[in-house]
């Protein structure tokens, strides 16, 4: 559906009918520097058909729109050019990250937004360019720049937040005499929210150095400086979750090693306990505890000289393991 349409001249929005045919045609008879801007969410295939025909977007551009689920790309087609950008949402309650998808369609004197999914953060984008109109005379090239720079700073956000909370995960997970269940299912679900991140900020990084080359049909080079710094952003973003998946690894396999050291602990402690019961029960074996007057038969200091010497071993066992931080 149609979520918004207007008509702009020269940086400033002029006075038209709401509906895509009056605002078009509002926009070219402004003459030279007239665009018209149409916001769209979750569009069927009929409405996008119908906008299709309209603006003569190529078919295989419409399909893709319509379907959504596309990687990050710039794909340049007779009369315009269409961009796919992946937007993000994170959740910290859920520890979730969030998708959405924002296409945009380019022209001569046309700019077409269409928003997929809940994080399509361009609400306030149209109010906050109108309020800028030196940079919204460059046309629909503003409004490509200001998609991508809204993405790319919503990316930033995202992947802040998440930095954040790993920290606070690793922390926790190292913090002394802390001990958890299900550590590696915690890691593997950071790992699995870092990956959501890379599969929208990794692909559009070419897409975004396309735009900031220049010579993209309908991308005026005055915006070429600015689509730059977004890519620089980006570059960041993705050096960034790079860092964290590299961290979370190192985490697990510091979690892992960790978990393996208080295992030989443990089995240490067993071992000692297992000795300290094993020589009464040497003891015991070799002289049978079944005559009179042990050991060697018929001496009456035998039977209380046997368990003397049990405690004795005991409480030597005992003293060494405790030194060798065994016990």
């Amino acid at each position: 559906m149609i979520v918004h349409c207007a008509s702009y001249h020269d940086g400033r929005r002029i006075e038209a009918p709401d509906d895509l045919h009056g605002a078009l045609a509002a926009a070219r008879a402004a003459g030279p520097g007239g665009f018209v801007w149409i916001g769209l969410f979750e569009p069927t295939a009929e409405e996008l058909d119908q906008v299709g025909r309209e603006f003569a977007l190529h078919p295989l551009a419409v399909e893709d729109a319509v379907s959504a689920h596309q990687r990050p790309k710039v794909e340049a087609y007779q009369g315009s050019l269409f961009v796919t950008l992946k937007t993000l949402g994170y959740h910290p309650a859920a520890h979730a990250v969030t998708g959405g998808e924002v296409m945009v369609f380019l022209g001569e004197d046309f700019v077409m937004t269409v928003r997929h999914g809940a994080d399509t953060p361009l609400s306030g984008l149209r109010a906050q360019l109108e309020k800028d109109p030196e940079v919204l005379r460059y046309g629909p090239s503003a409004v490509l720049h200001s998609v991508c720079d809204t993405v790319v700073d919503d990316h930033v956000e995202v992947v802040t937040a998440l930095q954040a909370d790993l920290d606070e995960l690793e922390a926790d997970i190292f913090a002394p005499g802390r001990v958890h269940r299900d550590t590696a299912g915690r890691i593997y679900g950071y790992k699995r929210q870092v990956m959501a991140v890379r599969r929208a900020t990794g692909p559009l990084l070419e897409p975004m150095l396309r735009l900031a080359r220049g010579g993209e049909p309908f991308v005026r080079a005055e915006t070429t400086p600015y689509l730059r710094d977004v890519t620089d952003h980006l570059a960041r973003v993705n050096d960034q979750v790079e860092g964290m998946d590299r961290l979370l690894s190192d985490i697990l396999g510091a979690n892992l090693a960790q978990v393996s050291v208080q295992q030989n602990n443990d089995m240490r402690k067993i071992s000692a306990w297992a000795a300290l019961a094993a020589v009464p029960t040497m003891i015991a074996g070799i002289y049978g505890m079944n005559f009179d007057d042990m050991p060697e038969l018929h001496q009456p200091w035998g039977y209380p000289a046997a368990l003397a010497l049990m405690a004795l071993v005991c409480v030597v066992l005992h003293r060494v393991f405790k030194r060798h931080d065994w016990l």
